[in-house]
């Protein structure tokens, strides 16, 4: 079961549901996710609007512990770590709602990376 990224994944949920623009803030070390509400309507994910791309993209660098992480707590891997034709080393896990979420940042040996 993907229960998404709330509780055992370490984020802390704070809802600010009252107010003229409804939203729920994720916070997890460093990093504030905020999602809106989407009264009732479809969430649609980038790859189904444009046909590619992720919905989310966050630069970390413990990937293969977040990986573990996540993959323990039952998040839905829909691409595991490895390293793109972009020179990225990157994860991807899919939310509740269908959207494509990636973790990754620029492969060391990557001359563009490091300004050479």
């Amino acid at each position: 079961m993907n229960r998404g990224l709330v509780g055992a994944e370490g984020f802390q949920a704070v809802h600010y549901l009252d107010v003229a623009e409804p939203h729920i803030c994720l916070y997890r070390d460093q990093t504030e996710i905020i999602l809106t509400k989407t009264n009732g309507k479809r969430v649609l994910p980038n790859r189904e609007l444009y046909g590619y791309g992720y919905d989310a993209y966050f630069i970390t660098r413990d990937q293969e512990m977040l990986q573990d992480e996540l993959q323990n707590s039952n998040v839905k891997i829909v691409r595991p770590l490895s390293n793109t034709d972009y020179s990225n080393k990157e994860f991807v896990i899919e939310d509740i709602d269908g959207r494509w979420i990636a973790f990754g940042i620029k492969s060391v040996n990557d001359d563009a990376a490091t300004g050479d």
